[in-house]
């Protein structure tokens, strides 16, 4: 009998690949909509399931996956801060994960944020759009090969942004607490008031632990930074106070802000409120009129077909683990221990 699974989140336009991709032959239904509170329900007779960002895996929805037998909640992106692991852990659950799927996909769209705010591409291309072609004084920019470029979290993504702006000639400095051989190669290692304070681009890339780094970038760490810097978050947007961005753009203290990610984002990503429906959130809809000194994007930097066809094809890999008795090595989430214990 074919292991049955449930995958939420998943585009018309890649439901082609996990035809193309499943050499395990399992039973895929295919949801295009994210896991809520109101479709929990669609996983009653799965074997497992596949979530995707900013699915709702809080501890309703997997008390309701463990009382359909669903020993197995996996999630086919490298964050897991949408998965409720204690709760997990007090059912019994297994959690694993896609560690890396496409570091370039990610890195490529940081490099793209900085160097368009940069040079001002947004803010020129938006007024040729309306047939004005003035030059103006923000048209004054800099390049990139003079300017140095701070990367806070150098594991694979940020080398792998280093590695691309190096190949632009701008000086890197890299802030880590495991400084790797590979990355040594790349940055010069600073101490983090030392790199915010020489940067002219600071980009994150570190994990978003809940209840220990919320906020990590605020007024503190904005005001360390240099200057008319830009500061890029392509990591998890609770790691920006997006108050602290919006007072420093607006004081010219930050140049620009890029982002792929925001603060609860589940709140309007994937969702249109171009018709005047009420936005749920003031302060970043404060943050996204600033542009094109901001430049948001919805969480599309792994929207590659390198991306997502490593994220299925791993997460493919990682149920055959599960039911061959493997171990899952770095892609499985270690829990906390049950509370029931």
């Amino acid at each position: 009998m074919a292991f049955k699974i449930i995958a939420y989140g998943v585009e018309p336009y890649e439901e082609h690949l996990y035809s193309e991709l499943n050499k395990y032959g399992y039973e895929l239904t295919l949801v295009n909509d994210l896991l809520t509170a109101d479709n929990g329900n669609l996983a009653k007779g799965h074997d497992g399931v596949l979530l995707f960002v900013n699915c709702l895996a809080d501890r309703a929805n997997l008390e309701k996956f463990s009382e359909y037998g669903i020993k197995y909640v996996f999630t086919r992106t490298a964050g897991f801060n949408h998965i409720d692991l204690q709760a997990a852990s007090d059912l019994g659950l297994k959690v694993a994960r896609v560690p890396a799927y496409s570091p370039n996909a990610i890195a490529e769209l940081a490099v793209y944020l900085g160097t368009a705010l940069l040079r001002h591409t947004v803010y020129t291309t938006a007024r040729t759009s309306k047939l004005n072609f003035t030059v103006t004084e923000t048209n004054f920019s800099h390049e990139v090969h003079k300017v140095t470029v701070g990367i806070v979290g150098t594991g694979h993504i940020g080398c792998v942004e280093a590695e691309l702006y190096k190949g632009l000639g701008a000086k890197l400095l890299g802030y880590d607490i495991f400084q790797s051989d590979f990355a040594k190669k790349l940055v010069e290692f600073k101490e983090l008031d030392e790199l915010l304070a020489e940067s002219d681009i600071v980009s994150l890339h570190l994990p978003y632990f809940p209840g220990k780094n919320e906020n990590f970038v605020g007024d503190d760490f904005i005001g360390k930074m240099k200057d008319g810097a830009i500061l890029i978050n392509t990591a998890r947007g609770e790691l920006v106070d997006e108050a602290a961005v919006v007072k420093a753009i607006k004081s010219g203290k930050l140049e620009g802000f890029g982002a792929d990610v925001l603060t609860d984002e589940a709140r309007f990503f994937g969702k249109d409120f171009s018709d005047g429906t009420e936005f749920p959130d003031a302060t970043i809809k404060e943050l996204i009129e600033l542009y094109p000194k901001v430049l948001i994007t919805p969480h599309v930097a792994a929207m590659t077909d390198v991306a997502v066809s490593n994220m299925i094809s791993t997460s493919y890999d990682n149920f055959n683990a599960v039911i061959k008795g493997e171990s899952l090595g770095r892609a499985e989430v270690e829990l906390p221990q049950s509370a029931a214990k």
